[in-house]
């Protein structure tokens, strides 16, 4: 009755970790993009559990025999269709350790190591990015989450008494009002949605023709918002929109929300990470203005999923719009330390400052860095071939690892531009080597290709254009 014996769960962890190196070190041989239609691996699976127990060998075996087509490879060097979430060694190791632990930080005393490193990386994060002292962090999972808890500080900011009323059968609340730019994540909208504010509630602000939030718009539509008897209280400014990595001017924006008293708020999540590069500190310019910021690991810092850093100045505000403890929480140390439940809708949280903290001593900050910095300059060589060709054209500005392009020969229109694109793009990602993704800008379909794993080196750039010029000679639709 009791759990796995020592010697096999020796045996099996043995077998897995052999796997799991196999798998990285062989990853190429997969195509980086499942390639199975809709309940293919569902068909695969039993429809019934088993009655008695099975061993792990079986298992695993069953993991390559039913599970493996039906992946598609993030870690692949081939996957270049979105922010790459690449699990390092030491990030793997740290995920291992996690589980063993089981270890869940809602209160200090649930496990104060638990909430003492997660204080202590977020100091050294800090510190890697440039923020100010002032700034006091957290950890969870996705960007969508932690920008939902900044949209959520900055209603509790008004000083409403939504904590304790509500938001329904109300007839003495205003309209509030949240502004991003038109690229922004659409998990601002989720957040606005989650908590109340409705998509009517959302003003999306224009952009230049760099994709970066137009200030002077911004303004305005405060002002009219104002006059309509609405209560602007949010603005989100993104350094590195999902689609193009635009920078939005952040000290401009700054000096708006400071004038109407405004929490300003920050998603970062991608792009975040080079701040650590001496010439990449230009992106911080107006961060020390923010209220809150969010930058995600397990985007460009060979995180495995997931883990979130959001900073704030105004920790007491996020605690007074979640702070709820029952008496069976209460401890004697309450008053001396933070509960990290405390600061979020999540009582239960995973101990994933380890990832962190294995991942920053492995490779040291210059050594994470180097391999983001190395990243930024394969996507401006990228940008550069791309350049060069006739019948190419760049969409956006590359400040970042995204490069966005299109196949333009110069004798359609942009309907069939569109179509061609699309075209294009099918048939890169079908070749079951490389995978690709899309946005549209200003209505022309625009493909995405992303540099940020921790195994892309210059030969599988090389490649992934070898393969789009390939597809463009091979095929009569292109």
């Amino acid at each position: 009755m009791n759990d796995m014996p020592k010697d096999e769960f020796e045996k099996n962890g043995y077998m897995l970790v052999d796997w799991i190196s196999k798998y990285l070190n062989e990853i190429e041989k997969y195509p980086p993009l499942s390639q199975v239609n809709p309940g293919d691996i569902l068909k695969r699976i039993p429809q019934t559990p088993p009655t008695n127990g099975e061993d792990i060998e079986n298992v695993l075996a069953d993991v390559e025999n039913i599970l493996m087509d039906g992946i598609t490879h993030w870690n692949h060097p081939g996957f270049m269709a979105y922010f790459n979430s690449t699990s390092s060694g030491p990030g793997i190791l740290a995920e291992l350790l996690t589980a063993a632990l089981g270890a869940n930080g809602m209160l200090w005393k649930t496990s104060p190591a638990f909430t003492e490193l997660e204080k202590s990386m977020m100091n050294w994060f800090r510190q890697m990015v440039g923020l100010p002292e002032n700034y006091w962090g957290i950890i969870y999972d996705t960007a969508s989450t932690s920008s939902m808890h900044a949209i959520a500080a900055a209603r509790e900011q008004l000083d409403l008494g939504i904590r304790e009323k509500g938001m329904t059968g109300r007839n003495d609340l205003p309209k509030l009002i949240l502004y991003c730019s038109e690229h922004a994540h659409n998990s601002i909208d989720k957040g606005a949605l989650t908590l109340g504010i409705g998509l009517d509630g959302i003003r999306k602000i224009s952009v230049n023709d760099k994709f970066e939030m137009i200030p002077t718009d911004l303004e305005n539509k405060i002002k009219e918002d104002i006059s309509q008897g609405y209560k602007p209280f949010c603005i989100v400014a993104t350094v590195g929109t999902t689609s193009t990595t635009s920078v939005d001017p952040v000290d401009a924006i700054a000096d708006i929300a400071e004038k109407y008293n405004l929490w300003l708020h920050i998603d970062s999540a991608y792009a975040g990470v080079t701040a650590m590069i001496p010439e990449m500190k230009w992106i911080t310019k107006g961060w020390d203005r923010a209220d809150s910021l969010v930058i995600n690991p397990h985007k460009w810092m060979f995180t495995p999923m997931d883990l979130s850093v959001f900073f704030t100045r105004k920790p007491d505000i996020l605690k007074r719009a979640f702070s709820l403890s029952a008496e069976y929480l209460k401890t004697n140390q309450d008053s001396e330390v933070d509960n990290l439940m405390d600061y979020g809708i999540q009582l239960g949280r995973r101990f994933r400052s380890l990832k962190l903290w294995f991942i920053i001593r492995y490779f040291g900050v210059d050594g994470l860095a180097e391999r983001i910095k190395n990243h930024i300059n394969l996507a401006k060589e990228f940008a550069g071939w791309i350049e060069q060709e006739n019948d190419f054209e760049i969409m956006a500005p590359t400040p970042f690892s995204t490069v966005c392009f299109r196949y333009n020969p110069g004798n359609k229109n942009e309907d069939d531009l569109n179509k061609l694109n699309e075209k294009l793009l099918e048939k890169i990602n079908e070749s079951g080597k490389i995978f690709l993704s899309h946005t549209k800008l200003n209505g022309k379909f625009t493909i995405r290709l992303t540099i940020g794993s921790i195994r892309h080196e210059r030969r599988h750039i090389e490649e992934a254009w070898k393969i789009i010029k390939t597809t463009i000679n091979s095929s009569s639709d292109c």
